[in-house]
């Protein structure tokens, strides 16, 4: 029985909807979180802290690249 489960399961996750039910997770939480970093870092090279600043957004875009694959 489990293994119809799982195959049940991978069935779902290869199907397109169209509509998203409430509560389902989307992309709106890693725009703001990527919003916010973005502006931060840019802030902190505006300030002066070149280097602190590119390395916030390199270690930012790797972490929200790892995110968007589900690592």
């Amino acid at each position: 029985m489990r293994a119809e489960d799982d195959f049940g399961l991978w069935e779902r996750e290869l199907e397109p909807r169209l509509v998203r039910e409430p509560g389902e997770p989307g992309g709106r939480g890693m725009l703001l979180v990527a919003t916010a970093t973005a502006l931060g870092c840019a802030a902190l090279i505006a300030l002066g802290e070149v280097p602190l600043g590119s390395a916030g957004l390199v270690l930012s875009s790797l972490i929200l690249l790892l995110w968007r694959l589900g690592m």
